[in-house]
């Protein structure tokens, strides 16, 4: 028995069986698309065949091909329902890399003749683009480093870029790049930086990537908590099995693709329950503004307020009604929504996931990279809203409970351990001001996040302060209790 293995428990083993050639490489792999695109695509494998085995890429740590290894790249995915759990093996790993330890190695795997789909997930940060205006930051560290360094890359982009490069030097066609983050037409963004850094490299490969690559949009749904020490735990208990990285998920899942693959060539997600379509915007925007926006929301008010998950929150009916309201009276009014789907059905079922007991979703997870998120989960909503003259009172009390976030302090005065790229730049402009209407005004500079056109408007920045103040005189829950008065 391994070291730190509970006792008598063996530990997790792939089942004795023909694995399938790797057909797709994922850049990012986390628990989200362990829990999500992956069982998609070993479903996919099941019920129609083909050679879509999956390599994941760890472009920072060895945690997760550390913890997977000893089991032959095997994993339990566990679905967490409000009547119980329900366990199954995931056996399409075909080996984990780790870029920052063997760059050669990713880039070797991602032109491989077989890999025909790259996909991504690697959080609205690791775009290395500028949220509010969607171009690359030329600037970024990561981003300097990759133009300089083509063989040994550290950026997605320049993972995807000098990968496309060497497939055209070996006369192989390009992979298709699917992105899978809450980026809205996160296909367009991620084509977008990607030529844009191909023609820093070459205006050749630029256009060779136009003409054949193929970046489809998608919309991915699924909530997955962090696993957490009593969940592997629990799981050894109920199984007889160690699983070192199992994932938790709820039983929801939705993923929503544009059919435009290079030469066609995907696994048959369509038998799987993957909805292919031809614009994938309309589905877009209904969650990152229905689901997103309101997660978000309700992490920088909840957090504020002591609550330590999103069902803790809306179990609280102050929050709960301030959810609600927000979706009838804020973000459903500017919606399309995608044909066949009722918006009214659609935020019911949204609340009846938030209030999953059996998800601990952590408000303090889903408060990470704020800088990065606020852009398209909720100012755009507020730009459009400002446009028609649409309420705005709730969303801008969410923006001002991030700007009192990442002050750094919560309401009882205690630390907050804020996980953001612009954490320390957020912390010394806020630090700096004196008072709520200082602190606004300084945040609302960061450019990154807010463009000029809406931190000049008026009614966002006096809203804005109003709240910013009322939250650091009363509170987060009192101040939403006033607000729905």
């Amino acid at each position: 028995m391994e070291a730190g293995l509970p006792a008598n428990s063996p530990r997790l083993t792939r089942p004795a069986g023909k694995r399938p050639e790797t057909g797709i490489i994922h850049l990012g792999l986390g628990a989200f698309y362990r829990a999500h695109g992956a069982v998609y695509i070993e479903e996919a494998m099941q019920k129609s065949g083909g050679d879509w085995g999956i390599v994941g890429v760890s472009l920072m740590r060895p945690d997760q091909r550390d913890a997977l290894a000893p089991q032959d790249f095997a994993y339990t995915a566990v679905e967490l329902g409000p009547e119980g759990e329900t366990a199954r093996v995931v056996t399409v790993l075909n080996g984990v890399l780790v870029a920052r330890e063997n760059p050669a190695a990713v880039l070797e795997a991602m032109t491989a003749p077989s890999v025909k789909i790259v996909s991504l997930t690697v959080t609205e940060k690791g775009y290395c683009h500028e949220p509010s205006s969607g171009k690359l930051n030329q600037n970024h560290p990561d981003i300097i480093h990759d133009l300089a360094n083509a063989e040994k890359p550290t950026s997605a982009i320049g993972f995807l870029v000098r990968a496309l490069e060497k497939r055209k030097a070996a006369g192989l066609r390009p992979f298709t790049v699917l992105c899978c983050d809450n980026l809205p037409e996160n296909g367009k963004v991620v084509r977008g930086v990607v030529l844009e850094f191909a023609g820093l490299v070459s205006a050749e490969l630029k256009d060779w990537i136009a003409a054949e690559g193929a970046f489809p949009s998608t919309m991915v749904d699924r909530i997955v908590p962090a696993t957490k020490p009593e969940d592997i735990a629990a799981l050894t208990a109920k199984t007889g099995t160690y699983d070192a990285s199992p994932v938790m998920h709820e039983p929801f899942r939705q993923w929503v693709v544009e059919d435009v693959f290079v030469d066609g060539a995907r696994p048959d997600l369509g038998a799987v329950g993957v909805q292919l379509v031809d614009n994938v915007t309309p589905f877009e925007h209904m969650k990152l503004r229905c689901l997103n926006g309101t997660h978000s929301s309700l992490a920088y008010l909840g957090y504020l307020a002591g609550h330590e998950t999103i069902a803790e929150t809306v179990a609280d009916p102050v929050f709960a009604t301030f959810c609600k309201n927000l979706w009838n009276n804020e973000i459903t009014p500017g919606l399309h929504a995608p044909k066949g789907v009722s918006l009214a059905d659609y935020t019911a079922a949204l609340f009846s996931r938030y209030s999953n007991p059996a998800i601990r979703h952590r408000t303090w997870q889903i408060a990470m990279d704020g800088s990065q998120k606020l852009p398209q989960r909720i100012l755009g909503t507020i730009t459009e809203n400002l446009a028609s003259n649409r309420s705005i009172k709730g969303l801008a009390l969410a923006v001002a409970a991030w700007m009192r976030y990442v002050g750094g302090v919560d309401e009882k005065g205690e630390a907050i351990d804020v996980r953001d790229p612009l954490a320390a730049k957020l912390k010394s402009l806020s630090d700096g001001a004196t008072d709520a209407k200082q602190k606004v005004a300084a945040l609302l500079s960061v450019r990154e996040v807010f463009p000029a056109t809406l931190a000049d408007n008026p009614t966002f920045t006096s809203s804005l302060m109003e709240h910013y103040e009322s939250l650091a005189t009363k509170g987060a829950r009192d101040t939403i209790k006033e607000l729905q008065a």
